[in-house]
């Protein structure tokens, strides 16, 4: 499956009184859709995953996935800290369509051969594609190349990025090669694009087995032909984790970006983004330095409740975090509103 251009981490909006709202966020999945994205990623690390039981886990999985566009590639959130746990999570996630899961290390894993291990027996069975989480913590570059070999693993979210460290995992993982489904335009198509369409055409459901990436060949021969395919080849895949590493990640090999910040300003996100693919790197490096200090102050300083807030300010609900984090602080929301002014929708 393509990884590339912005992907989106969505929050996880509740009621004041810890309730989970899934009617705001089907509405953030809808409207977020409508912005030039390449997907979307429920329960990713502004997501609060953490936070919610195994029953809120798949009610937002399920409500996320109803509302995202068809066009959107879905990235699912899925960790848990046993083997087990994770993978059911992932038949869910693969039940529902979503396109890869996004896994972060096991918070019970003692040293490298135990993470090794556990993304590896994860990826052997998952129902559907992994993408190997480092935004809270970031994987060891040589791990990362070790797990990059495993045919199951497609990609990595790297909250770390830098020029040099970019270059190291590209020139660890040149030997990775595979094949994706693309459009003539070369953007994603995953099985769940392909699942969708035969249904608008009034064909039936793909088996789960159609929507991991072994299968979207065979999928698009069956589609109706309303949706142009062609293949294309990609090494392993890196986004960049960071609204402050976007541009430098770019630059050093990624190809694409998952900043939090995209979830308050995705249209700023994109900018930089687009002007990159552009090969307008000072128009890149503009657009970037307007980013800087509000995402550093939302997205590093003030987390979750900063987050949420910032997309309050942008009318995508952010609402409050879940207790025990707090609110902001009356000088706190002030701060983020008058750096936020030239980012307003």
């Amino acid at each position: 499956m393509l990884l590339e251009g912005l992907f989106l981490p969505l929050t996880t909006p509740f009621y004041p009184d810890g309730r989970l709202n899934l009617h705001k966020l089907e509405h953030n999945a809808g409207r977020y859709s409508k912005a030039p994205l390449a997907g979307l990623a429920a329960l990713a690390a502004p997501g609060e995953s953490s936070m919610l039981s195994d029953e809120e886990t798949r009610e937002a999985l399920r409500s996320v996935a109803g509302a995202a566009a068809a066009e959107k590639v879905l990235v699912a959130g899925v960790v848990r800290d046993s083997v087990v746990g994770t993978l059911d999570l992932a038949e869910y996630a693969a039940r529902h369509r979503y396109d890869a899961v996004l896994v972060r290390p096991s918070s019970v894993c003692r040293g490298a051969k135990e993470l090794v291990a556990y993304f590896q027996m994860v990826a052997d069975r998952s129902a559907l594609p992994v993408v190997l989480d480092g935004t809270a913590e970031p994987l060891p570059v040589e791990l990362a190349i070790e797990l990059a070999a495993h045919p199951g693993v497609i990609g990595l979210v790297d909250g770390r990025v830098t020029r040099e460290r970019m270059e190291r995992i590209r020139s660890g993982t040149m030997a990775v090669k595979r094949e994706v489904t693309v459009t003539t335009v070369f953007s994603a198509v995953t099985g769940r694009m392909l699942a969708l369409q035969e249904v608008s055409a009034g064909g039936s459901l793909v088996s789960v087995g159609i929507l991991a990436e072994g299968g979207a060949a065979t999928a698009a021969s069956s589609a109706k032909g309303t949706l142009k395919t062609r293949a294309k080849m990609v090494g392993f895949q890196v986004l960049v984790g960071s609204t402050a590493g976007m541009l430098e990640g770019l630059m050093g090999g990624a190809v694409g970006v998952m900043p939090p910040f995209a979830a308050c300003a995705p249209q700023g996100c994109y900018e930089v983004v687009a002007a990159w693919k552009d090969g307008d790197r000072g128009l890149a490096k503009e657009k970037q330095s307007r980013l800087r200090a509000v995402a550093e102050l939302v997205e590093v300083r003030l987390g979750i409740a900063g987050l949420k807030f910032g997309c309050d300010l942008n009318g995508y609900y952010g609402g409050p975090a879940r207790l025990p984090r707090l609110p902001l602080t009356g000088a706190e929301r002030s701060e983020v509103e008058a750096l936020m002014q030239g980012l307003r929708h």
